[in-house]
């Protein structure tokens, strides 16, 4: 029998926590193994426990869940664990900050249950957890704040192809619809898509999206 995944809830409100660890416990591949109020707990906890993945809050004391993701997650870390953030919709350039700082995806607070018990599922199997309609909208309109980074970019290494992908990934395309757009099949789009993480070094297509905009690749 394969080992269920384990799981870190960290949300401020104990009645959040309570009501996610519920949820996740009731799931037999799944099963909770702690639970914190704060940034700086969740990132001690994590490396005792070892989850495989940490359902993340972002306005937290002590430290919030930005800062805890970077060091849970971000570039350096030399074992980085699987972040999944959770949060408010109005809280777009937090969002924006978290993925940054290496979350794996987010997910809104007032999304199903299901929902919830895929995007942990997705995370934990390495893929990242972004939905094309609400990534068209968070980091579209958060786009115009983000300076682009200085110094040549790695995108120089993509084919004009792979930088038509980069882009459609970027505008919160899935890889069926970026097939659709570009008259490709999805296994063709998935090789790309491949390529270019490779290329530029990223982890997935969250990273892909972030390094996009912060290259001056999306309009």
């Amino acid at each position: 029998m394969t080992a269920p995944i384990r799981v870190l809830v960290c949300d401020d409100q104990m009645l959040i926590r309570t009501g996610l660890a519920t949820i996740i416990d009731a799931q037999p591949d799944l099963e909770t193994v702690g639970e914190c109020g704060d940034g700086r707990t969740a990132v001690d906890l994590a490396a005792r426990l070892r989850p495989d993945v940490v359902v993340m809050d972002i306005r937290m004391p002590v430290l919030d869940g930005i800062e805890a993701t970077r060091l849970l997650a971000g570039a350096g870390v030399p074992h980085p664990v699987k972040v999944l953030v959770v949060t408010t919709f109005n809280l777009d350039a937090y969002v924006y900050e978290a993925l940054r700082a290496g979350a794996s995806g987010f997910l809104l607070k007032d999304a199903p249950p299901a929902q919830l018990l895929h995007g942990i599922r997705t995370v934990a199997m390495g893929a990242a957890l972004l939905d094309p309609e609400v990534t068209r909208q968070l980091v579209g309109r958060y786009a115009a704040r983000i300076r682009p980074t200085d110094g040549a970019p790695g995108d120089s290494a993509l084919t004009p192809r792979e930088l038509e992908v980069l882009r459609r990934i970027a505008d919160g395309l899935s890889n069926s619809e970026i097939a659709a757009t570009l008259q490709i099949s999805p296994e063709t789009v998935k090789t790309f898509v491949s390529r270019i993480l490779a290329k530029l070094g990223l982890r997935d297509r969250v990273q892909a999206v972030v390094y996009a905009y912060r290259h001056g690749l999306v309009i």
